[in-house]
């Protein structure tokens, strides 16, 4: 199993027998703590070598399928012999109806009771990953099932009405019943630790109050590589990187020719997420594509499933850090999967073909955010910024400059659509273009708006790029537009500021990017001063582990809100949650970028306290080869678990992210090995010897009236 146990001895002697399997996780546990225990195969062969004052266990072998069946004769007998039983998923209680059982949606287990002591209390949440319960009524329980708001606590309390016992003593007073198996709570990794070893001497206490209860220790079998403060080995860099980028392969993210007709199954699952690819399936090379990353729903069994989509971002990004390990670490393998990967995005997918491929279309050179077979195209702006800021990387480290044409009209796609603002509709699908060509969007400062406006969420990524571009073009409407939008949203900071799905921490982390690009193309004491202003709330919000804290406008909803949207791993700015999806992972590329632009020690040192936070909290896990090497979106830094709220809809506290996640993650800390930036390392990017003619045809000079037209040479 993989557990590493403490051992410890009790003071008072005492019994617990386990109707159980050998491999039960609390069985292990209790045996390797030095709990004196015995085991049997059934419920009565457990209570004949029961005495007065032992504690009897009988656990649910073959759940979900199948409730722990116990006999009436052993619930009577135990109580004739004066010993107490702990039942799990029980078929039958004495004198208690028992509903057909059902699955959580998005329950959770909350306290109810002081049963647990302080260090438990009212109102606290553990997760009881992919449950299944029995409905029954009960007074008092200890712990009941509910949908509620709240990071650790249920902060509006328990909803009236679907709340159901999870733990409970029965009336009879010699049993306590658990409506679900709880037992298995290593290899179905129930959270937090923390919160399972407090609730777990209480059961044992329960059963034998006599008796002393040592403390019981288990090592998780995902849990982060490193302790919090442990000093790090000299190689911990590397190590990251290379299983960062390992991790696209061992999660089998990868799709291989032999199983892409599983791409087709998953037409069928809710949101293209269900079973992933089992582990006897061989990785791919890039070729067919990569997928985008396991949800946050975890097994009884401990797997996650897989969100089966070709993202155009998440193949960009993963191609970048795959190159920039298989140039660190000199990696081929990695260096050719990542070629693939680039080509599979814009050439040998849908994603950058159809309307994107016609040059009489106002989709031209956009890249749709999924590959596809039928529907409409969906154009982010901010998912092509990214994605062509990973493969600028990509075909920059492996020195190949085929695809220059497709990215610089990629660029401009993204660029002629902009209005004269500098912003950008967050969104256009392609039916969109049969409205309203590029042209109109061009010269249109509030058409259409399908999101919030003033979000570096969705625009500051997007100038980024533009500085990049501009910086090899010298196109003075790029840069004209670009600072114009980044002088009004920098005006507007930070009262002015959209907040999207909550998360203010998400918008400051997203604007370090261009602002230290700006310096780059004009290091001026304004630019600079817009650097420091939004630095100095990024580096407010930094632990001084190197987490950076997730703040929010307003605390969540109501107890019914919980899973109905995208939001945060908090309910109030304050709980100890990190996300590596939104915040830490920008934060950590924008500081770097901002350190490399500037000098400044301040935001070196940031970056540097981000990258060792990130080489600790890196998965490790020798059970499930899919994680390991990879990052989770939520960290709780104070207890140094991976745990938050679980709410987001489609990317909870759990979830991975080949591109967002681990894409940005393994990137920075390759470029960190190599001791280079990423604006130093792409710097002399020949992709200007195309830029005129492509240009010409895509942003002809009569779109451009009333903007400078001559091209600066660069410094």
């Amino acid at each position: 199993m993989g557990v590493a146990l403490m051992l410890a001895a009790t003071t008072a002697r005492a019994d617990w027998i386990f109707a159980a399997n050998e491999s039960n996780d609390l069985y292990q546990t209790a045996k390797s703590s030095g709990l004196a225990t015995q085991r049997a195969d059934t419920p009565a062969a457990a209570l004949a070598l029961a005495k007065a004052g032992d504690g009897v266990l009988l656990l649910a072998n073959d759940y979900p399928a199948k409730q722990t069946s116990v006999p009436d004769d052993v619930y009577a007998s135990a109580a004739a012999k004066h010993v107490r039983l702990y039942v799990e998923y029980p078929a039958a209680l004495p004198n208690m109806e028992i509903a057909a059982p059902r699955k959580t949606e998005w329950e959770r287990a909350v306290v109810a009771s002081d049963a647990f002591g302080p260090a438990l209390a009212r109102m606290r949440i553990l997760m009881i990953q992919d449950c299944t319960y029995l409905p029954m009524a009960a007074s008092a329980p200890h712990l009941v099932l509910a949908r509620v708001v709240g990071y650790d606590v249920a902060k509006l309390g328990l909803p009236a009405t679907k709340v159901w016992p999870v733990l409970f003593e029965h009336p009879q007073g010699n049993i306590l019943v658990a409506t679900t198996r709880l037992s298995q709570f290593i290899a179905a990794r129930h959270a937090p630790t923390d919160a399972w070893r407090t609730l777990w001497p209480m059961v044992f206490k329960w059963l034998c109050p006599d008796a002393t209860v040592p403390p019981l220790e288990w090592t998780p079998l995902v849990r982060p590589m490193y302790g919090k403060v442990e000093p790090l080995p000299h190689a911990a860099l590397a190590q990251a990187v290379r299983r960062g980028a390992q991790w696209y392969g061992k999660g089998r993210l990868l799709i291989h020719h032999d199983w892409q007709n599983l791409m087709q199954d998953a037409a069928n699952f809710n949101d293209r997420t269900g079973q992933g690819p089992t582990p006897d399936l061989p990785p791919g090379d890039g070729t067919y594509g990569l997928l985008e990353g396991y949800s946050s729903r975890i097994s009884d069994s401990g797997t996650q499933p897989m969100r089966w989509w070709l993202r155009a971002d998440c193949n960009s990004e993963g191609a970048m850090a795959m190159a920039l390990n298989g140039v660190a670490n000199d990696d081929a393998k990695d260096r050719q999967i990542a070629a693939n990967l680039a080509a599979f995005v814009l050439k040998n997918s849908s994603i950058q073909q159809g309307p994107a491929a016609d040059p009489t279309n106002s989709a031209y050179g956009l890249l749709d955010w999924n590959a596809r077979d039928s529907g409409p195209q969906v154009y982010y702006g901010d998912d092509n910024a990214r994605a062509t800021l990973g493969l600028l990387m990509a075909t920059t480290v492996l020195n190949d400059d085929t695809w220059d044409p497709a990215l610089i009209r990629c660029m401009l796609g993204n660029f002629r659509t902009t209005g004269p603002d500098g912003f950008r509709n967050p969104r256009i699908d392609s039916p969109e273009f049969n409205v309203h060509d590029w042209k109109w969007f061009w010269k249109q400062s509030d058409g259409r708006w399908s999101g919030n406006k003033y979000s570096p969420h969705y625009q500051a990524y997007q100038w980024a790029v533009n500085l990049w571009l501009y910086d090899k073009t010298r196109f003075e409407p790029i840069l004209s537009r670009t600072k114009s939008a980044i002088g009004e949203m920098m005006r507007r900071f930070p009262a002015g500021w959209d907040c999207e799905a909550n998360r203010q921490d998400s918008e400051r982390a997203r604007m370090l990017l261009p602002l230290a690009w700006l310096i780059r193309i004009e290091d001026t004491p304004l630019h600079r001063a817009w650097l420091d202003q939004v630095a100095n709330y990024v580096l407010a919000a930094q632990d001084e582990c190197g987490a950076i804290r997730q703040l929010i406008d307003h605390p969540g909803g109501g107890n019914a809100s919980y899973g109905t949207d995208e939001c945060p791993l908090v309910y109030e700015s304050g709980d100890p949650a990190t996300d590596l999806l939104y915040t830490t992972n920008f934060a950590f590329l924008g500081l770097h970028e901002a350190a490399a632009a500037t000098g400044d020690m301040r935001l070196k040192c940031a970056a540097e306290r981000i990258a060792d936070f990130l080489i600790r909290i890196q998965i490790r896990s020798d059970k499930y080869a899919m994680l390991d090497g990879a990052w989770f979106r939520g960290f709780d830094f104070r207890r140094w678990d991976y745990w938050g709220s679980n709410a987001d809809v489609g990317w909870g506290i759990w979830a991975t992210e080949s591109g967002w996640t681990q894409g940005w993650i393994t990137s920075v800390l390759a470029l960190r090995q190599m001791q280079t930036s990423y604006w130093d390392l792409t710097r002399k990017h020949g992709i200007a010897k195309h830029f005129a003619a492509i240009r010409e045809t895509m942003l002809p000079d009569e779109m451009l009236s009333g903007e400078m037209l001559e091209t600066k040479p660069s410094p």
